[in-house]
């Protein structure tokens, strides 16, 4: 089989058998499938590929079959025990940066790390930083761990639910992006958040109750002034912000992703 006949396996979607045949192949310039398009292909490469298309066709997601997903011009390793990494929580690592440059934050804790994501965004721009990333489950901590080690930064990284093994350490600011989709939401059963693991999704509940234990929890682990930055669904800006203020935090405001979405609250403590 040539190159241009394996690249009709997907149908209409020729940029996605575009991406997996250059991951079968080892390659990453397209330039490169114009140029061979005559090549025969090797049987075990051919394989692999209608083996992966077939997934695909199927709705799983690229990141998954390809293994890695760029965030942050970072690649990073993701499995289906991790959430796939997306643009709009790089709102949240702008946001981190931009109080770091402000406050002169010294530490910082990912809540729920998944992949490692915001933590190793934020370790590679201000390698300065002490950056700590937790998660409740091994098997994501593992795939952050492997990331850490890939893009040789130094993180430290904990096993806890939340705070529960976390003591009474404090820091600067405490970053998360926790499931905030409620259990009812029909997007759950859509596209790729299909394959992706429901407990990072969701909290079987009205999507909040996650929330509602971070900012209750977060003041026992932030330094005075310390700031908490909660990603959450484009729905749920004010419910948030309410959140914020009842458990005390002050300077609550708003951030937008780049489709214009209301996406990441923060707020201050004892400022």
């Amino acid at each position: 089989m040539k190159v241009k006949e394996a690249l009709r396996a997907l149908g209409n979607d020729y940029r996605d058998a575009e991406v997996l045949l250059l991951h079968c192949l080892g390659k990453d310039d397209r330039s490169w499938l114009i140029t061979h398009d005559q090549d025969e292909l090797q049987a075990d490469v051919i394989e692999t590929f209608f083996s992966i298309s077939k997934e695909r066709l199927r709705g799983v997601p690229l990141a998954y079959l390809l293994g890695h997903r760029e965030f942050w011009s970072l690649k990073l390793k993701v499995t289906r025990d991790v959430l796939i990494p997306r643009a709009e929580t790089e709102v949240v690592v702008d946001w981190v940066l931009e109080l770091a440059s402000r406050y002169d934050l010294e530490s910082i804790l990912d809540l729920g790390t998944g992949s490692g994501a915001i933590a190793l965004a934020v370790q590679h721009d201000l390698p300065h930083l002490s950056v700590t990333a937790s998660d409740v489950s091994e098997s994501a901590l593992r795939v952050a761990r492997e990331n850490a080690e890939g893009l040789g930064l130094t993180i430290e990284i904990v096993e806890s639910n939340w705070f529960d093994s976390l003591a009474q350490r404090r820091w600067d600011l405490i970053a998360s992006n926790p499931p905030y989709v409620a259990a009812d939401d029909a997007h759950l059963q859509e596209g790729d958040l299909r394959f992706e693991p429901n407990t990072a999704l969701t909290d079987g509940r009205d999507g909040l109750s996650s929330i509602r234990e971070i900012a209750s929890s977060a003041p026992n682990h932030l330094e005075i002034g310390g700031w908490l930055l909660i990603e959450h669904g484009y729905d749920q800006a004010a419910d948030v912000q309410s959140i914020l203020q009842q458990n005390g935090f002050s300077k609550v405001s708003l951030r937008h992703d780049i489709a214009g979405r209301p996406r990441v609250t923060g707020g201050c403590w004892q400022c």
